[in-house]
C-alpha cells in the first residue's frame, strides 16, 4: 500500500519548515531560519505540493511565524525569562533570533520529532539556555508535574504553543489552559486561533489527509478569544493572519480588499478568520 501524505502530527512541523524555508529564500525576507530547509526534507516538500490548500495559503504561515517571533521578542523585553514552546516541533526560534544568552527556553514535544531534530541540527549552537523536554502533553499528570516544576525555577514564564490546539478538542484545550494559569509565574501564552468557518474550509480543502494522520482539526470555539477567559486567560492582543500577511506585502491580489474590511476580535462564525493571540494570566 502506498505510504499516506502525512503519516503522523509529527509531518506537520516537516510541512510548516517548507514555509519558512520560502521566506528564507526571498531576498525580501520577514525573518531568515538557515535550517528549516533541511529540517524540512523531501518529505515537507511534498506535503506542501500535495495540498493544494496550503500552496495557496502560504501567506498566513509566513504571517503566523512573523507574528509569534515579534511577540516572543517583546515578552523576553518585558521580563520574561523563561519561554516555555509547547508542541514545539520543528521551531528553531531559539537559534535564528536574537535572545538574551540567560533566557532559558524549554522545548516540549514527543520524543520522535525531537530526536529528528536534534540529528539534524547537529552541533548548531542556540543563542540561549535551551532544554527539551520529551513529554506527550495529554499526559495530564505528566504535564501538570512539568508546569509545577518550570514555575518553581523562573521568575516570569512565556508560553508559546504554535499549531497546536487546533488539534485538540474543546474539554482538552480548556483543561490545558488551566494548567498554564496554575503556576503563578506563568504570566502570558501566545496561541493561534482559527475560527469555525476556517476549519471548515481546511477539511474540505486537505481531504482525508488529516484525519488519516490521526490529526485531524478540532478546537474552532465558536465564542473566539473569550473562550479562554474562563479558564484563567484574558485576551488581550489578537493580530489577524490576514491583515498582517496584508500590511507585510504578503497577499495574494485577490484577497487584498479583504484585508481593509474591519473584523471583531471575538465571535467569527462562518467567516475564514486567524490570528495569532496575546493572553495574559488572570485570577482563576
Amino acid at each position: 500500500m502506498d505510504e499516506p501524505l502525512i503519516r503522523d502530527i509529527s509531518d506537520t512541523a516537516r510541512w510548516m519548515a517548507v514555509f519558512r524555508a520560502r521566506e528564507t529564500d526571498r531576498e525580501d525576507a520577514l525573518f531568515r531560519d538557515p535550517f528549516a530547509r533541511a529540517l524540512a526534507g523531501e518529505r515537507g516538500e511534498r506535503i506542501a505540493s500535495g495540498l493544494t490548500f496550503t500552496e495557496e495559503n502560504a501567506w498566513s504561515f509566513t504571517a503566523r511565524t512573523y507574528l509569534f517571533d515579534r511577540f516572543v521578542t517583546r515578552l523576553v523585553q518585558h521580563g520574561a525569562d523563561m519561554v516555555v514552546n509547547l508542541a514545539a516541533g520543528l521551531d528553531t526560534r531559539p537559534y535564528r533570533m536574537a535572545l538574551p544568552p540567560a533566557l532559558r527556553w524549554v522545548e516540549v514535544d514527543l520524543p520522535d520529532i525531537l530526536d529528528y531534530k536534534e540529528e539534524i541540527l547537529g552541533d548548531a549552537t542556540p543563542a540561549c539556555v535551551l532544554e527539551r523536554v520529551r513529554l506527550d502533553l495529554s499526559n495530564e499528570d505528566g504535564r501538570r508535574g512539568l508546569f509545577a516544576d518550570l514555575g518553581r525555577r523562573a521568575k516570569q514564564v512565556a508560553v508559546i504553543s504554535e499549531g497546536l490546539v487546533i488539534y485538540l478538542m474543546p474539554d482538552a484545550v480548556a483543561a490545558l489552559a488551566r494548567d498554564l494559569a496554575g503556576p503563578p509565574v506563568f504570566q502570558h501564552w501566545v496561541l493561534d486561533l482559527a475560527s469555525p468557518g476556517l476549519v471548515e474550509m481546511m477539511k474540505q480543502s486537505t481531504g482525508n489527509a488529516m484525519n488519516e494522520a490521526g490529526a485531524p482539526f478540532l478546537f474552532a470555539p465558536a465564542e473566539g478569544p473569550p473562550f479562554f477567559s474562563a479558564c484563567g486567560w484574558q485576551p488581550i492582543e489578537i493580530r489577524s493572519l490576514l491583515k498582517t500577511a496584508g500590511k507585510l506585502g504578503r497577499l495574494p491580489l485577490a484577497l487584498r480588499m479583504f484585508a481593509m474590511l474591519p473584523e471583531s476580535d471575538g465571535a467569527q462564525g462562518s467567516r475564514p478568520w486567524s490570528a495569532v493571540c496575546l493572553f495574559a494570566r488572570q485570577a482563576l
